[in-house]
């Protein structure tokens, strides 16, 4: 997908500098417990279902979104997994950006996973001792989905500060 509208907007004014941004990961479950991936177009990574929330976007509804933007499946939000600010990232055109992070388990409620837009090129279902590494918080946002006793995540704040 194309840069969201007012992100090009934003970045018209500032440039590449940082921009905080909030952002969604999900975790899309079948009901086998299998995990939904995608291989990203820009680094050839597998990774779970990522995107920018939009102005005034409810964070599930934009995981239902970004899942059926970038994989053809619909699904439903079934809880909180974790919310984190995420260390200064440079996109490839340069754009720094500080994500906020709300991760949410998705459980699959309609269709066939394929790729359906240009940030991926591929789709699959991974058993979940079989999928490849993540990044740290996408893997944390993994391991609570899949124990069903354990607690969002969220940092806790340093005395004074961050």
């Amino acid at each position: 997908m194309p840069i969201p509208e007012f992100v090009v907007a934003l970045r018209s004014k500032i440039g590449h500098d940082p921009l905080p941004l909030p952002g969604v990961i999900a975790v899309v479950l079948d009901d086998r417990d299998r995990v939904l991936l995608v291989r990203r177009s820009d680094t050839h990574e597998w990774a779970l279902t990522t995107g920018c929330l939009e102005p005034g976007e409810q964070p599930a509804a934009g995981a239902v979104r970004e899942v059926r933007e970038e994989t053809g499946v619909d699904v439903t939000v079934e809880r909180l997994l974790a919310v984190e600010a995420l260390d200064l990232s440079v996109a490839p055109n340069g754009d720094q950006i500080h994500w906020l992070t709300v991760g949410v388990r998705c459980r699959v409620a309609a269709g066939e996973p394929r790729v359906s837009d240009d940030e991926s090129v591929e789709v699959a279902w991974f058993d979940p001792d079989a999928v490849p590494p993540l990044p740290p918080h996408q893997a944390r946002c993994l391991a609570i989905a899949l124990d069903p006793a354990a607690e969002p995540w969220f940092a806790r704040a340093a005395p004074g500060g961050r």
